[in-house]
């Protein structure tokens, strides 16, 4: 009697093992903010009020003042320092009403993304990838209209990128 109860329990297990590791990363700006004031990072939160989000900024990124061209590019905010070391940049764009899992395809066959993740920030499903060539990290979310936001941070490779960029990332969320 133990050996198949033991067997029926191993089987539950393993199920449980292979769908936590499936599991799409979440991520929540409440259980990241102790990692920031652990960090000294303080910044605040900017508004994009023309697709109801606002996401984290650290301090000394400042708006940049969007040409045509970028609003034409799908550009809705780009933060950088004065000494333009680092950016984040804010997109919504025509995707053609593709699926979050469309999307990812797409990254997968059409670019050079890499580390091509699904995931959920503040309870919105997204995608999360880099890309190499350009030192970035950027995720994206799709919308009932067939666009998506996407944020993107660069560089990716300085000391603590992981800290103000996945604060950044774990911030997005709608707008109040």
């Amino acid at each position: 009697m133990k050996k198949p109860v033991c067997l029926i329990m191993m089987l539950c297990l393993l199920m449980t093992v292979v769908a936590l590791a499936e599991a799409p990363v979440e991520l929540t700006w409440d259980a990241y903010q102790p990692v920031l004031e652990a960090g000294n990072v303080t910044g605040q939160f900017y508004t994009f009020e023309n697709v109801a989000v606002k996401i984290w900024l650290p301090d000394g990124l400042s708006p940049v003042e969007l040409t045509e061209e970028d609003a034409a590019n799908g550009y809705i905010g780009y933060f950088m320092p004065e000494d333009e070391s680092c950016a984040v940049a804010v997109m919504y764009v025509d995707i053609n009403g593709m699926s979050l899992e469309e999307y990812a395809e797409y990254l997968k066959n059409e670019t050079s993304a890499t580390e091509i993740e699904s995931g959920v920030v503040n309870g919105f499903p997204c995608v999360c990838y880099e890309l190499p060539e350009q030192d970035s990290v950027s995720v994206t979310f799709t919308t009932d209209t067939g666009y998506a936001l996407e944020v993107t941070c660069v560089p990716v490779s300085v000391e603590n990128a992981e800290l103000v960029w996945g604060a950044v990332i774990s911030s997005i969320q709608a707008a109040e």
